[in-house]
């Protein structure tokens, strides 16, 4: 299991979610994440370095440092925002 690591945009979008439902869905694929580091989806371009998972309809974007063992939650954005 590698080190996780939430960023403050992640955290006040985590914070101001009140359904129960989706925070445990969101916690679960974080500790998927925490298992597999590269179970997500790896981005291009712009934001190459980064990987996503869903959790619908929304995204759960990271990084995954493997030579540190450290994965950075970034974000968790609506579908429609890409």
């Amino acid at each position: 299991m590698v080190e996780i690591r939430f960023d403050k945009k992640f955290t006040n979008i985590f914070s101001k979610i009140k359904d129960a439902l989706f925070r445990t869905k969101i916690i679960k694929q974080v500790k998927k994440i925490s298992e597999n580091p590269e179970i997500g989806k790896p981005m291009r371009n712009i934001r190459k370095g980064t990987r996503e998972i869903s959790i619908k309809p929304f995204r759960l974007s990271y990084s995954y440092f493997p030579e540190k063992e450290i994965v950075y939650i970034l974000d968790l954005y609506h579908k429609k925002k890409q």
